[in-house]
Parts: C-alpha cells; sequence; structure tokens
C-alpha cells in the first residue's frame, strides 16, 4: 500500500510540475512579490496608538504631563510605574512611555510654582540652569512612532512647561529607544510574503482536486482497491513540500538580496511554516466543497483570497485599518499567521501573543478540517 501512495505522490508532483502556471503561482508569484517590494522598501482613518504615562507619585506635573498627552485624539493614556509600562512596551503594548520625575510643585502655572523650580534648581534667576529630564522610551522598529508619535510627545511637553514657566526649554526631553536591533520595512515585508505564499499554496493547491472530480478520475477510484483518501494525502504532502521549498526560498532571496536578519531557529520558522499550510489546505479543501466545477471553485477562493490578501497586515501594519474593519481582520487565520511568522523570524514586536497565533490557527485547522470531511463528495 507504500507503494501506492508513493506512485499517487509521484504522479501528483510530476502532474504539478508539467503545468508551469502552477509553479509561477506557488513559487515564482511570492518571489516575485520578493523582488517588487523588496526594491520599494528597501529603498529609503482614525487610528490609536497606547502610550504609557509613569511616575512614582501624583502632582500638579503629572496631572498637566497627563492632560496634555489625552487631549491627544489619537493617544489612548496608560498611567503605571516606570517598570509596568516598559514591560508593555517590550510586548507591543504601547508605542511610547513618558517618564515624569519626581518635583514637587505647589500649582502649575503660578508664581509659586515658578519660585518651587527655582528653589530646586532647575531655573535659576529667572534663567533655565538645569533642564528637567523627561524620558520617551519607545520602541525604534516602528518608523510611524519615531516620525510623528515623538515629534507630538515633544510638542506636548512644549505646550505644558509653556504653562508652568511662561517660557520654553525647561524641559529636556530625551527619546530613548529600547531595541537595539532596528527592523526595516523589508524585514516587515518578508514574512508577510511568505504568509501569503501560504495562503496560495493552500486555497488554490486545492483546486486540482475539482479538476481530478470534474474529469471522473475520483470517481474511477472508487472502483479500485485503493482507497481514495490516499490521493487526497498525496496531494496535502504534495503542499506541505512545496511550502518547505517555498520558505527555504524567500527566506535565501531575502537574506542573500535585501540582508534580512533572521534570528529565529528554523526549527520554529519551518514549524510555522507546516502550520500555516496545513491551515490554508484545510481551508482550501473546505471551500471547493462548496463547488461543482473548477471554474466555480475558483470564484469561491478569490473571494476569500483577495480580503485576506489585503486586509490582515501582510503588507502594511493593521494599526492603520479603519476601527470598523478591525472585526474583521481579528477574524482572518493569515493575520495571526504573518503575526506568527514574523515573530519567529526576525523578532517584530507582536500583534498577539505567539501562544495566541498558535490556538487561532489550530482552531482554524481544526474546524475547516471538519467542516471539510462532512462536506466532502468524491463525485
Amino acid at each position: 500500500m507504500m507503494n501506492a501512495f508513493r506512485e499517487l505522490f509521484m504522479a501528483s508532483f510530476k502532474d504539478m510540475v508539467r503545468e508551469r502556471m502552477n509553479l509561477f503561482w506557488f513559487l515564482g508569484f511570492p518571489i516575485l512579490f520578493i523582488f517588487l517590494f523588496g526594491t520599494i522598501f528597501s529603498s529609503g482613518g482614525n487610528v490609536k496608538y497606547d502610550v504609557g504615562l509613569a511616575y512614582d507619585s501624583e502632582g500638579p506635573l503629572v496631572h498637566e504631563i497627563s492632560a496634555g498627552l489625552g487631549a491627544v485624539p489619537a493617544f489612548t493614556l496608560h498611567t503605571g510605574t516606570l517598570d509596568e509600562e516598559l514591560a508593555m512596551l517590550k510586548k507591543g503594548k504601547r508605542r511610547l512611555v513618558v517618564e515624569v520625575p519626581s518635583i514637587s510643585l505647589p500649582s502649575i502655572g503660578s508664581p509659586q510654582s515658578i519660585r518651587s523650580l527655582q528653589s530646586t534648581g532647575f531655573l535659576q534667576s529667572g534663567e533655565v540652569g538645569g533642564p528637567i529630564k523627561i524620558s520617551v522610551y519607545y520602541d525604534q522598529s516602528h518608523q510611524i512612532t519615531s516620525q510623528v508619535l515623538l515629534p507630538v510627545a515633544r510638542q506636548v511637553l512644549d505646550e505644558v512647561e509653556r504653562r508652568i514657566t511662561g517660557r520654553p526649554r525647561v524641559f529636556e526631553v530625551v527619546a530613548e529607544p529600547v531595541q537595539r536591533a532596528k527592523l526595516s520595512d523589508i524585514d516587515f515585508l518578508l514574512p508577510g510574503i511568505l504568509a501569503m505564499a501560504l495562503m496560495q499554496l493552500g486555497l488554490f493547491g486545492s483546486l486540482r482536486v475539482v479538476s481530478l472530480r470534474e474529469q471522473k478520475i475520483l470517481k474511477s477510484l472508487g472502483a479500485t482497491p485503493l482507497p481514495r483518501g490516499w490521493l487526497i494525502g498525496a496531494e496535502v504532502a504534495i503542499r506541505i513540500l512545496m511550502a518547505m521549498v517555498q520558505a527555504c526560498a524567500i527566506i535565501a532571496i531575502g537574506q542573500a538580496v535585501f540582508n534580512v536578519n533572521i534570528i529565529g531557529s528554523w526549527f520554529s520558522i519551518l514549524g510555522s511554516v507546516f502550520l500555516g499550510a496545513v491551515t490554508f489546505v484545510s481551508m482550501g479543501y473546505m471551500l471547493v466543497s462548496f463547488a461543482r466545477t473548477e471554474e466555480s471553485g475558483q470564484g469561491i477562493i478569490q473571494l476569500v483570497q483577495f480580503p485576506m490578501m489585503f486586509l490582515s497586515g501582510i503588507f502594511f501594519s493593521v494599526e492603520i485599518m479603519p476601527s470598523f474593519l478591525r472585526p474583521v481582520v481579528t477574524a482572518m487565520p493569515l493575520t495571526y499567521l504573518g503575526d506568527l511568522l514574523r515573530q519567529v523570524m526576525v523578532g517584530a514586536p507582536p500583534i498577539y501573543s505567539i501562544s495566541t497565533d498558535l490556538l487561532v490557527l489550530c482552531s482554524w485547522t481544526i474546524v475547516t478540517l471538519v467542516l471539510a470531511a462532512r462536506l466532502w463528495k468524491w463525485e
């Protein structure tokens, strides 16, 4: 029986290799995306960003900075100790953390507050002595943070210091990056291209079985001692093998051409690739269960594939998505596969934890596999 399975596997492999269009979609198309987007990105709605405010004790200065940051529509303000907020920053739950020093001021904007600053040595004879150091911690892997959010935070703090003393340059805003290894745009993009390739492989690969059913080949196999399920097994094995080839080719090109720094182990990367391939192969067979012809199956798959490709965040951050689309993004398995691959391949800040990504992908695999088995028709 194993010889029969091996013969089916080799027959499926030879048939797939003969179809040059299949090879293009499974291998050439994602590689083309690497060169296209890599060349672009390796050169130079209502969005909310979580910002932390860290302090040891409350006071007028804390209240004033809190009010200033809270007035920025794009900021969602969180408060806590420095250790707590930095821990959230490293988990990807914060985009900025502003540390407020412990300074006792009687009343913001009053003559007493200025005299208090003079008495503590921050102001000397109406001039700035030693500036008040306010550290702003951020993850430098996010370009939006360094290019947009940091300047906004500086403007807020400038306004606060003017309200305290009527003159600028009392605060010294010190940007403190917390992640040394800066991720480039191509570092962000490469795992997304791999996720897209796995989706294409799983969804469109299932159309071959629809073609075999349409040509009555599956029905003919029912008249032989060979279990028809072995044909499906051979097809799935081919897709998983192709997924591994895709992963190796995409990573090799990313490293050799665009200097992408792969920090994860091959075990974790290929394990994630295997899970992603199984998830979308299962989804592909579930979708084509509703199709009677290859053409209708292609239409069903495209109806599912295109929204996932452009809404799951594999090419750009999901943070720029409008709020009404967030539930759709959250429901897509490609969102979690892209997030998982970014974490294990390049150490990108997570959208979800790795355990959440694995749980969602496994859940999608089980549900679609069960539905595919219940809905599948051999004839």
